[in-house]
């Protein structure tokens, strides 16, 4: 249940390992046709129970087979909630998981766990970002430049699905180089880490000047507010659910939606030509922006799901009306 492959293979999870509370994990096997992205991007996986003889019409092999064939190691037979309920009082924290037929001493590996380097202290959106330029739909309607940070296959299809033309292209790639394909419109993909690490900010902050209608999505939103001048920081534990509950600023509609980020945008330090559009009802962080005149806006969560509900499907056809 819970698409748990989606999950495993989303960018955004790059260097975690990824704790799923759900109780039975695996019943329907693994449907590449899942996928998010290429391949598995966890570093490791903990569930409570799991089966090892999936049963499905789609199933193409089972969870522990894929994890075995990425050399991913994983844990089943523990108490997931209890975990996730220390996670949520400690906050995010280093971890290792550890393959032994030998008895271990448990001392010197918390040890070792807690000298790890942080992840985000590094550039993970280059790790995850495609090198290529990718061109989906060449034919449609209204041509979009989208900055690959790590994009699920989600967003695309949605775009597409919505008669858009998509260039993809690398984290790094110059703005004078976006710009000469002509786009309509700038999209601004989810991926992992911290933002002020990402090469993007800068290209962001040159197309800005541009007058295109620009949507970021997830650590895409992130980076939209760096290049506008706002600060972000790190929550505690994250957001990582499909039933964030999030609020729409005037009209105070409830919308559930899928996350996946542990940065937030500091709205205190938004640009007066800035306002708040979405903001999370449990914890009160922000959920969305958007620019008062320009055609430009974010959102925290993901519109496209994958998995999740799809509520906020209508973000996509806002930003494309914006196109003309």
């Amino acid at each position: 249940m819970v698409g748990y492959v989606e999950s495993i293979t989303d960018p955004s999870y790059h260097g975690q390992i990824l704790v799923q509370t759900y109780p039975l994990i695996g019943n329907y096997g693994v449907n590449p046709e899942d996928f998010e992205s290429g391949r598995p991007w966890i570093k490791g996986y903990v569930v409570s129970e799991f089966t090892h003889r999936p049963s499905h019409h789609t199933s193409r092999k089972s969870v522990e087979r894929w994890l075995e064939e990425n050399r991913i190691p994983g844990l089943y037979g523990i108490d997931t909630r209890a975990l996730v309920k220390r996670l949520r009082h400690y906050g995010v924290i280093p971890g290792l998981l550890v393959v032994s037929e030998k008895p271990l001493r448990l001392n010197p590996l918390i040890k070792e766990a807690r000298t790890l380097p942080d992840p985000n202290a590094g550039n993970l959106v280059a790790e995850v970002s495609s090198p290529d330029i990718h061109i989906y739909n060449p034919e449609g309607r209204k041509k979009l430049v989208l900055i690959d940070c790590g994009v699920k296959r989600g967003i695309i299809r949605a775009l597409v699905a919505r008669g858009a033309s998509v260039v993809r292209v690398p984290e790094n790639f110059p703005p004078e180089k976006i710009l000469a394909f002509n786009p309509q419109g700038l999209v601004i993909s989810n991926g992992p880490g911290d933002p002020q690490q990402c090469r993007a900010v800068t290209t962001v902050q040159a197309l800005l000047k541009e007058n295109l209608p620009v949507l970021g999505i997830c650590l895409g939103h992130q980076i939209l507010a760096l290049a506008a001048g706002a600060r972000t920081y790190k929550l505690k534990f994250g957001h990582r659910s499909q039933n964030q509950p999030c609020l729409e600023e005037g009209t105070r509609r409830c919308y559930l939606t899928s996350q996946n980020h542990g940065y937030a945008v500091d709205t205190r330090t938004l640009p007066p030509e800035w306002s708040v559009w979405y903001t999370n009802a449990n914890d009160g962080t922000n959920e969305g922006m958007r620019h008062k005149k320009k055609p430009v806006f974010s959102v925290q969560f993901h519109p496209e799901a994958s998995p999740g509900p799809t509520d906020t499907e209508f973000i996509f056809d806002l930003f494309l009306e914006q196109l003309g």
